[in-house]
């Protein structure tokens, strides 16, 4: 199967069924993401027990990459470590801002299908700010947003405008 066609049946999949959508009662770590450009808001709740993350959430409005990307990495750290989670956020962000050579080991498994959104820079923080998001809330900051000193992709991709 072609990337692209994967990718999109990946896309449309995760935005029709989105995986661990809603909200946590009793979380211990909680962070609302914003992307002020295309008004993706995200909230991500999430149990941390032992430095490891128990259970995770997350809801909102956004856009279906947004909430692809949201669904996916929500699966993805579920019973991992802060610190195996950091890595994945930060492979992540290598991935789709180009800069992860994806021959080479890592973490990601099927979230490579998200490496061409680094051909489509104005999706670039909509695949990005789920994992911006979550690592707010690992380092207990309450909000996250994807403009001015906060985006997260600011020094990788250039701004074109």
């Amino acid at each position: 199967m072609h990337t692209n066609s994967l990718y999109q049946e990946v896309i449309l999949d995760h935005n029709k069924k989105p995986r661990n959508y809603g909200k946590l009662d009793h979380a211990s770590h909680q962070a609302t993401g914003h992307n002020p450009l295309c008004g993706d808001r995200l909230d991500i709740t999430l149990q941390l027990e032992n430095d490891q993350i128990q259970s995770i959430a997350f809801q909102g409005e956004s856009c279906a990459i947004c909430k692809a990307s949201a669904s996916m990495m929500t699966a993805a750290v579920k019973g991992k470590t802060r610190m195996d989670a950091e890595t994945l956020i930060h492979e992540f962000r290598e991935l789709t801002t180009g800069k992860l050579d994806t021959n080479l080991p890592h973490h990601l498994g099927r979230l490579t299908v998200f490496s061409g959104i680094r051909d489509l820079p104005t999706r670039v923080k909509c695949a990005i700010l789920p994992w911006h998001t979550l690592h707010a809330a690992l380092n207990s900051l309450t909000n996250a947003s994807t403009e001015a000193d906060q985006d997260p992709v600011q020094t990788i991709v250039p701004d074109h405008s």
